[in-house]
Order: C-alpha cells, then structure tokens, then sequence
C-alpha cells in the first residue's frame, strides 16, 4: 500500500522575503514561533536545535540555505529510536509577492516509516503545520 509522503502548505505574507527569512532561520526567530527556545547553526551541516518547553526538543540538521529564498532542514521523526537514521526533509521557499512573501513549507519522507508508525506521524505533522504557521503569522503580525 502507497502512503502519502509528503505535506505542502502555502501561506501569503505581508512582510517582505528578509523578514520571513529571519523569523525561519535565526534563533531569536524560531523561538518566537516555532518552539520556547532555539538555537541554529545556518550552514550546510550546521546543527540547530527547537525545544517546547515541557514537551519535547527537536534536533536538526541544515540542509539548505540560499537566503532569501530557500532554507531547509531535516529532523528525527517523533518516536522513533533516537539513533535511527530516518529523518524527514522540511523545506521553505519565500518568493516576493505583492509587496509581501508568499511562503511555501514542503515536508517530505514519511514514506519511509515503519507502517505501525506512519499514521501517527503523518497525521500529527498534518495538522501541526497549519498551527504552527499561523503562528508565524501572528508572529510576523505583531512585530
């Protein structure tokens, strides 16, 4: 059986491309809507870190940055062993629009996961990045 293995969600922004690149890609930003705390290494390679206090923390690894247009990252996929390789690819792309950014958030690499794990997974980020977007933009909002 075929399972989805991607998610995509596209979101219009009234604050220019450097804006939104700065709330995606430095600590300050992250941890004012993607997570209580962050911390980010922003190069190839580079280890960043995003922490829910309370909850959990997430470790990722910088996969791509072109500022300002595209930045992104993989991460350890939620309850899996933490030495297990598979991770999932999240990937921004800001592209100037109107006078704002037009924001396109792409997960993929759930098609890799254990079929007792999948579900859960795909669900749960499913519908933690509408959430988590509109905390961005209320974050970009109010700034």
């Amino acid at each position: 059986m075929g399972f989805p293995d991607r998610i995509e969600r596209t979101v219009e922004l009234a604050q220019p491309p450097e804006t939104v690149w700065a709330a995606l890609t430095t600590a300050d930003g992250l941890s004012s809507w993607f997570g209580d705390a962050a911390r980010i290494d922003l190069r190839p390679g580079g280890a960043a870190e995003v922490s829910w206090t309370g909850e959990r923390t997430a470790e990722l690894r910088v996969e791509r940055v072109e500022e300002p247009s595209v930045f992104g990252f993989t991460w350890q996929v939620d309850g899996m062993p933490e030495d297990d390789p598979r991770r999932t690819y999240v990937e921004f792309t800001l592209e100037p629009n109107a006078g704002g950014t037009r924001l396109t958030v792409v997960e993929s690499g759930f098609a890799q996961l254990p079929d007792d794990q999948y579900d859960a997974t795909y669900r749960s980020h499913l519908e933690g990045w509408p959430r988590e977007l509109g905390e961005l933009i209320a974050h970009l909002d109010a700034a």
